[in-house]
């Protein structure tokens, strides 16, 4: 019987074809620890399987729905790969799913990630999933798994895309928004954004591009910060402050504001034959966004339906609850306002 470990003449090799196996074990080596540190009950969040198991009774569920959202990042990876700036992103990924699972009322459980690249560069790599398991923490779900895909031919050297998964649940009968309760009156309040989040990045590049700073240059609208400091702040998670409050029947509708803005994400949440009226002057508009429309030349409309404007995420809450619902925001640390109401 011929010895067929034996490498045959000129033969070739997964390493040949740009695809580094040694490179992906290590990696995974890396994110064990990580992922341990999102343990949660009803998820070990242990790796190596070819599925990842969770225990909705021990999470204290009883009679559960299962909640279900994907996300990606977008272009802002562009200024991640373009700076270096890799730490953030992995918080921006999760808060895109996470954010959404909240929106119906959903405690988010689990999540994967999809790392895509050309060629793996172990340290960037790293830091991207050490940014997923810190969005994962504030999300209070468990990094259960993912996938690494290394596809030279695919991606050029250094570039990389993320996507993501999370899986939430909520009891029969709590998914919001509950259409059949609202009203005519009932008051929108706004939870702060910190800065674009994750949406409206190509139109950003675009400003950028005009306006002829480079990334490592003073923001104008940020003291103390590089243009890309101050871009790359990840987005807000808001999952620990709100779902008490969902929990105990003070909101009747949800929005995590993300592409379309607070013109086209305020109606999903919302009963047929009432709208959202804002008072555009509640809140100061964050001076990034100021600086976007006037070196851009965005208008308000188009600005109010690309970008979040300062206002990341929106309840919908009966009168005789707003004090409750922004005591407990303020409480837990948020910058929360009344923003509008259902007309």
């Amino acid at each position: 019987m011929s010895d067929t470990s034996a490498p045959l003449p000129n033969g070739l090799t997964y390493a040949d074809a740009g695809v580094d196996i040694d490179a992906g074990e290590m990696l995974v080596e890396h994110i064990k620890p990580l992922a341990k540190s999102t343990r949660r009950p009803g998820a070990e969040a242990s790796l190596g399987g070819f599925g990842a198991l969770f225990d909705l009774k021990a999470a204290g569920f009883v009679d559960p729905l299962i909640v279900a959202t994907t996300d990606g990042v977008g272009t802002k990876l562009k200024i991640a790969i373009e700076t270096g700036r890799h730490d953030g992103v992995g918080v921006d990924l999760v808060a895109m799913c996470v954010n959404d699972l909240l929106a119906q009322g959903a405690e988010p459980l689990l999540f994967l990630d999809y790392y895509a690249t050309g060629r793996l560069e172990i340290d960037a790599a790293r830091r991207v999933v050490a940014g997923i398991a810190e969005g994962c923490r504030q999300a209070g779900c468990a990094l259960v798994g993912g996938e690494t895909a290394e596809m030279p031919g695919m991606y050029s050297d250094g570039d990389y895309d993320l996507a993501g998964f999370s899986l939430g649940a909520v009891e029969r009968g709590h998914a919001l928004p509950y259409l059949d309760r609202q009203q005519a009156g009932d008051v929108i309040i706004g939870l702060a954004s910190s800065g674009p989040h994750s949406n409206g990045y190509s139109l950003i590049r675009k400003v950028v591009e005009r306006s002829g700073l480079n990334w490592g240059d003073d923001a104008p609208f940020a003291k103390d910060r590089t243009l890309a400091q101050a871009l790359m702040e990840p987005t807000r998670i808001y999952v620990k402050p709100v779902l008490p409050l969902m929990k105990a029947g003070l909101v009747k509708g949800a929005a995590h504001i993300t592409g379309g803005g607070l013109i086209e994400n305020p109606p999903r949440c919302i009963t047929e034959g009432l709208s959202a009226s804002f008072d555009w002057d509640a809140w100061p508009v964050p001076p990034v966004f100021r600086w976007l429309a006037e070196v851009g030349g965005i208008d308000d409309h188009e600005l109010r339906r690309t970008f979040n404007c300062g206002v990341g995420f929106i309840l919908i809450v009966a009168p005789e609850n707003v004090e409750a619902v922004l005591e407990g925001l303020l409480t837990a640390g948020e910058a929360a306002f009344v923003c509008g109401q259902l007309e």
